[in-house]
């Protein structure tokens, strides 16, 4: 237990990340029963990785096709110039932006990627010439529809 208290990720921490991965919804008492530990000890430790950030909370995800945004894109955006107020009035922007579901601001050539659910092509055009383009350091960008989509492994093993 001390090494939960000292910031150190241990073994049984990984085990309580990787069954709240499974059932992000399950009570203490089932999370408990299923690794094997005192309900006590799986609450301790769970609230324990929720003050200290490594579990930011609980989440509800929504298919975006299920609400009418069935198209989803990946837009690549290169600037023009990097001032740090540009740079990041448009993250800001972007991530206000309706539609958009992630904002990756990277190293390379291109300096963003957008990740957008829209319900179709037009909505599409619209991101890019009415909320991407209209920034005076965009310099371009590329558009890739997104066919298909998966989970990654993460980086906790699931039970």
């Amino acid at each position: 237990m001390a090494a939960a208290q000292q910031g150190a990720i241990d073994e049984l921490d990984l085990r309580i990340l990787g069954a709240l991965i499974d059932d992000p919804q399950a009570p203490i008492k089932d999370l408990a029963h299923t690794l094997g530990i005192p309900a006590s000890t799986c609450a301790f430790r769970l609230r324990t990785l929720r003050s200290r950030g490594v579990v930011t909370g609980p989440r509800v995800e929504i298919d975006p096709a299920a609400v009418g945004a069935a198209v989803q894109a990946v837009i690549r955006v290169r600037l023009g110039n990097h001032s740090k107020d540009g740079v990041e009035t448009l993250f800001d922007s972007l991530a206000a932006t309706p539609g958009v579901l992630q904002v990756f601001h990277i190293a390379g050539a291109d300096d963003f990627l957008v990740h957008v659910a829209v319900a179709d092509a037009a909505a599409l055009r619209d991101i890019v010439l009415e909320r991407i383009t209209v920034h005076d350091i965009v310099r371009a960008t590329e558009t890739q529809l997104v066919f298909e989509l998966r989970e990654g492994a993460g980086v906790v093993p699931r039970r």
